[in-house]
């Protein structure tokens, strides 16, 4: 009886997508991901976009059973910043995850280890961006906020006090956060998307063991609302 129970219930998951398959092959390395991310940033910029060639009919049916996206982007629900736009990428091309702040909780882990281990994508961008509105919001929360956007603030409050430790800005006026307040954000914005990537691995076994295999690469970049480029962080 525990058999068929069990037959049934594995039954019912595979039909609703809930049992992931066996760990997928890359398509392509690490480094060859970031290029053609870094090159769909060039032709977005340059307003030479070629992602329509490859988000046609023939594309959807191409992809109707199955899925490789050569990378994996985490990143803010701002309007301003949609990667596949950002990357001019096609469909079946990127694995986006977006959340405001960029915020990694355990649903949004459980999705970055699904396309890392079962998906096979070998890349994976922690991508923040220019003048964010949940850093800029946390800044001014001081640590309080009302509803569930405390949950956010909560998130982003430890790279505040890294960074003013860290920025160029407070290191030469203590006053930063008051006297330059744009720079005091910018530098709270940069630390909280290193903090987000270096916790990706910290708070995940299943990351940490990828990249430590040499499967996974994790990087993060910064875009820039202004001329649309992305800047990889060294």
């Amino acid at each position: 009886m525990r058999k068929i129970v069990a037959s049934i219930l594995v039954g019912t998951l595979a039909a609703a997508g809930l049992v992931f398959a066996s760990a997928g092959t890359p398509s392509v390395s690490a480094d060859e991901a970031l290029k053609r991310l870094m090159d769909g940033n060039e032709r977005y910029t340059a307003e030479k976009p070629t992602a329509a060639q490859r988000s046609t009919k023939a594309s959807r049916a191409a992809l109707a059973k199955s899925q490789s996206p050569y990378a994996i982007i985490l990143t803010c629900s701002d309007s301003r910043v949609p990667p596949e736009l950002l990357f001019d990428s096609g469909l079946g091309e990127l694995f986006v995850i977006r959340v405001a702040g960029n915020i990694p909780d355990p649903v949004v882990l459980g999705s970055i280890e699904y396309a890392a281990e079962h998906l096979g994508t070998p890349l994976v961008m922690v991508l923040g961006h220019e003048r964010c509105g949940a850093v800029r919001a946390t800044v001014d929360a001081k640590g309080k906020a009302h509803g569930n956007i405390g949950a956010i603030v909560k998130a982003i409050a430890p790279s505040i006090k890294k960074a003013t430790k860290e920025c160029a800005a407070c290191k030469e006026d203590k006053q930063c956060e008051k006297t330059r307040k744009s720079e005091y954000v910018e530098c709270v914005i940069d630390t909280n998307v290193k903090l987000v990537t270096a916790n990706l691995t910290k708070n995940s076994k299943v990351l940490k063991h990828l990249v430590a295999e040499k499967k996974l690469k994790i990087v993060s970049a910064k875009y820039d609302l202004d001329d649309g480029k992305v800047t990889p962080f060294k």
